[in-house]
């Protein structure tokens, strides 16, 4: 059952020959943060392999929003009932998104550090990020809470909020896919130490200050909503698209061709738009009745999608043009908005997500005991593997 061999034997060899090459130009990142971990790391055993840091950081990130489901399944509690989420899950929530933060920013050191850098560890790291990313968000969500009339988000505010979170991370993978760079995007640091504060606040005054109006007549979460599309829109995108020309002009792109150069973003694309064919057509109005399974259910399906583009970045490979997630998917959603499914929706919807979520979990476990025997090395180990 976990011996599937999700990796080709070409991609194999790719990994093999590949080398890590990243930039990192944020100055919240290199001016403040980097000289935080830089004191962690030296507290950190030589012994604990560097994938166990990156896999604590996502089982924290896990359990935050896990207990926060607990309390808050509906994105209500914050808005109809304030004190239903109790003051010391803010507070958790914030000590595990810094330590999350903190072993996500470490593990790449302490490999280089204990001379067991390899590109399993990368993709172990980049492929949990990719999940990660759309876990952060919808913990987030409890904090803004659901519109409720008068104050809070709409469903559709936090399905196009994770869009654009999720956007811009294919965007840095598919930058490196085409420049072999991987320039780390600002907005990381950046939301990290904003999901922190936004704990630390809700925890100290309570719920209630994001139900208040902050300047104008706009809310914080107006703000920060209106500070990630202006950063998606004129910050991000437009330097991603600097990057990949620059690297056209000096000759060192490392795919020719358009088609090759835009292959990896065909299957991301299709995602979303069926997606947002079932969010906007759906009789029974489902991301209304379930916003915390269908926004899980995006995430997972990103990151799947996302982790192959990532393995045919760092072995050279050409990415497939359809993924194979498509195809369920646009069943379910055309039997959904037919009206074929009818009173079922929310049963196929939750039926749909647990086989999605399963699917990815048996592909990360598969691929990382592919990589992990064809490298001769153990995942959560710095013991080398005994060749067969």
């Amino acid at each position: 059952m976990w011996r599937w061999r999700y990796v080709s034997g070409r991609q194999l060899d790719g990994f093999r020959r590949y080398k890590y090459s990243a930039v990192d130009t944020n100055p919240l990142s290199v001016y403040i943060m980097q000289p935080i971990w830089n004191k962690i790391i030296k507290i950190v055993p030589l012994w604990i392999a560097p994938n166990l840091l990156t896999f604590s950081g996502f089982v924290m990130i896990l359990v935050n929003y896990f207990l926060i489901s607990f309390y808050d399944w509906d994105y209500t509690a914050s808005g109809t009932s304030p004190g239903l989420v109790p003051t010391w899950v803010w507070l958790f929530s914030a000590f595990t998104t810094f330590c999350a933060y903190a072993l996500d920013s470490i593990d790449g050191k302490h490999a280089r550090r204990t001379q067991s850098s390899t590109p399993l560890g990368e993709l172990f790291d980049h492929g949990l990020d990719s999940w990660a990313t759309s876990i952060f968000v919808l913990s987030f969500f409890s904090v803004c809470s659901r519109d409720n009339g008068k104050t809070g988000v709409s469903v559709y505010t936090m399905y196009i909020y994770l869009s654009i979170v999720l956007f811009n991370f294919m965007c840095s993978h598919w930058e490196k896919y085409n420049t072999g760079v991987l320039f780390l995007p600002w907005g990381y640091d950046i939301s990290q130490v904003v999901l922190i504060a936004a704990y630390l606040l809700t925890g100290a005054v309570g719920v209630e200050v994001w139900q208040k109006p902050l300047l104008f007549g706009y809310y914080i979460t107006d703000a920060l909503v209106i500070l990630l599309i202006g950063f998606s829109v004129f910050l991000s995108f437009p330097q991603t698209l600097y990057n990949i020309h620059r690297a056209h002009l000096k000759k060192t792109l490392k795919n020719d061709s358009l088609y090759e150069g835009l292959l990896p973003l065909v299957s991301p694309l299709l995602l979303f738009i069926l997606l947002t064919v079932w969010v906007v057509l759906s009789p029974g109005n489902i991301l209304a009745k379930q916003p915390r399974l269908f926004l899980w259910m995006v995430g997972v399906a990103f990151s799947n999608v996302i982790c192959k583009v990532i393995i045919c970045q760092m072995s050279s490979t050409r990415p497939e043009l359809f993924h194979w997630f498509l195809f369920p998917l646009a069943l379910v959603v055309y039997a959904a908005i037919s009206g074929l499914l009818g009173w079922m929706e929310e049963a196929v919807l939750a039926v749909f997500t647990v086989l999605v979520t399963a699917a990815h979990v048996h592909y990360g476990v598969c691929v990382g005991r592919q990589l992990s025997e064809h490298l001769n090395i153990y995942i959560f180990s710095l013991k080398k593997r005994v060749q067969e």
